[in-house]
């Protein structure tokens, strides 16, 4: 670790002997460990100078996601506790939606996939406001492959119907919805502009606590921006 870390140091290369110098280590050690970190790829030699090499690469580029992923973590717990609220993190992405992160409590749990959330993103409200920020093309093709079908008695009831209220939602509004994925469950999700991917931000909460839902969104919303250059970069998790 140490080699890898005084290689990283010098942009331009450097050799076996300035780097057992500068490790403190014996020759013979860092020939050693020279040769075994070029033959795994972690160290390319090129005319006497060792370079990292794309191991190392791979490795600095799976640390930098997993920053993120903790960056993003991080305020979703954060949000979680200061709103008393179970956050999720979701976006559109390849025809599909993903759900990234999920942050909850025993005291406040999220609400439990029962049904894929891919597949019923009519139903809950990280889904609709994904869905609400497709163009009409993108939207159909998504309820091609995934139509509408009732999960409880809120659920929309068709395409069509679902279609009509997706046209309604207004820009950069939270998107509600009241029992419609899981009977008992009311959540609001909040819309992100994340380049050209749909994302989102949402809270849900039991639905006896229903007042709660809009100023706690309102609320979210106001925090969010400080975080949206991490959320975008997480796109690419």
């Amino acid at each position: 670790m140490r080699l890898l870390e005084t290689v990283a140091a010098h942009e331009y290369g450097a050799p076996a002997k300035q780097l057992a110098r500068e490790t403190g280590l014996a020759l013979p050690t860092t020939y050693h460990l020279l040769r075994t970190l070029v033959h795994e790829g972690y160290l390319s030699r090129d005319k006497g100078l060792f370079f990292l090499g794309e191991a190392a690469e791979r490795l600095s580029s799976s640390g930098a996601r997993q920053k993120r992923r903790s960056t993003i973590a991080d305020a979703l717990a954060h949000w979680r506790d200061v709103l008393g609220v179970p956050v999720y993190y979701a976006v559109y992405r390849e025809g599909e939606i993903e759900v990234m992160c999920v942050s909850d409590t025993p005291g406040n749990p999220a609400v439990e996939e029962w049904a894929d959330f891919r597949e019923t993103g009519h139903a809950h409200a990280i889904g609709q406001c994904l869905l609400s920020q497709l163009d009409e093309e993108a939207r159909r093709d998504h309820l091609d492959r995934y139509p509408v079908q009732a999960l409880t008695p809120y659920t929309v009831r068709d395409n069509h119907s679902l279609l009509r209220r997706l046209e309604r939602v207004r820009r950069m509004e939270p998107v509600t919805e009241r029992q419609e994925y899981a009977l008992g469950a009311v959540c609001a999700a909040i819309p992100l502009t994340l380049g050209t991917t749909a994302g989102t931000v949402a809270i849900s909460l039991p639905a006896h606590q229903e007042h709660r839902l809009l100023p706690a969104a309102r609320q979210l919303q106001s925090e969010i921006g400080s975080l949206l250059g991490s959320l975008a970069l997480s796109i690419s998790m």
